[in-house]
């Protein structure tokens, strides 16, 4: 089972890994990664609206890295309370705040120093501040109060947890009762070889931790979570350096994906 990584891991090197890889993200985001990034990345491959972004300050949306799009899964409405699961540099969570308007929330919580400030300095540049809430935190603990959330929204992050039934289950515990995920994250065909699973290079690639697709509902189903469903697929490793690095029968993509507490 993919939920959790192999025996032996070194999940801290990976931790060390994913912070630094997204650090650079931050400080260099038009530098050379294994991934695509940025505004035109967003509309042309996962289906961003061009209008809404040019509403979000740039520094948000060129270290935009994600691989679906979770605000096509549902709506969020005004006066809701949202949680951006690892939100980066803060595009998705300021999409959200732009949703829940003055009476709601939008927590962001990510354990990158330099995403975090740009998160802020974001909201900030946006009149969002009052609405925006960033927090340090990681996703198998995550600093926000027991049912206080209606929506959970995460964006290509589920992959690089080693243990995710650990990370199912603190989404579960945020969520209201009859709360929604709004999840994009990478699948796979089938499940990696071990090679590749044991490979921290390949795990920050947003490939070696990939979920089958099969697998991620039977998680979330075990987190206590239902109604789970894939509601739409992205290619979002075309043209990358990460696309060479797994089989082609594997299929890996981006999927957004349904559930409901």
């Amino acid at each position: 089972m993919a939920a959790t990584c192999p025996v032996g891991f070194d999940t801290e090197r990976l931790r060390a890994q994913v912070i630094a890889t997204y650090d650079r993200v931050a400080r260099e985001p038009e530098g050379d990664f294994h991934f695509h990034r940025g505004p035109e990345y967003a509309v042309e491959y996962l289906k961003y609206d061009r209008q809404k972004l040019a509403m979000i300050p740039t520094r948000a949306t060129a270290r935009f890295a994600g691989v679906g799009n979770p605000h096509c899964i549902g709506p969020i409405l005004p006066g809701e309370t949202v949680l951006d699961h690892a939100c980066g540099a803060g595009m998705d969570l300021l999409f959200a705040a732009l949703c829940v308007g003055p009476r709601g929330r939008a927590i962001g919580v990510d354990m990158t120093p330099a995403m975090r400030e740009s998160a802020t300095a974001s909201a900030h540049g946006a009149g969002l501040s009052g609405i925006v809430d960033i927090r340090a935190g990681v996703y198998e603990d995550l600093p926000v109060e027991d049912a206080s959330v209606d929506i959970v929204i995460s964006n290509g992050v589920v992959n690089l947890a080693p243990d995710k039934t650990r990370v199912f289950r603190e989404i579960y515990r945020v969520l209201k009762p009859g709360g929604r995920l709004y999840l994009a994250d990478v699948v796979v065909a089938r499940e990696l070889r071990m090679e590749a699973r044991v490979d921290p290079d390949l795990w920050a690639a947003c490939i070696g931790g990939a979920l089958p697709a099969t697998e991620l509902p039977e998680v979330a189903a075990a987190a206590g979570l239902r109604n789970g469903r894939y509601t739409e697929r992205f290619d979002c490793f075309r043209n990358t350096s990460a696309e060479g690095k797994v089989s082609k029968d594997l299929r890996v993509h981006g999927a957004n994906f349904f559930a409901r507490k």
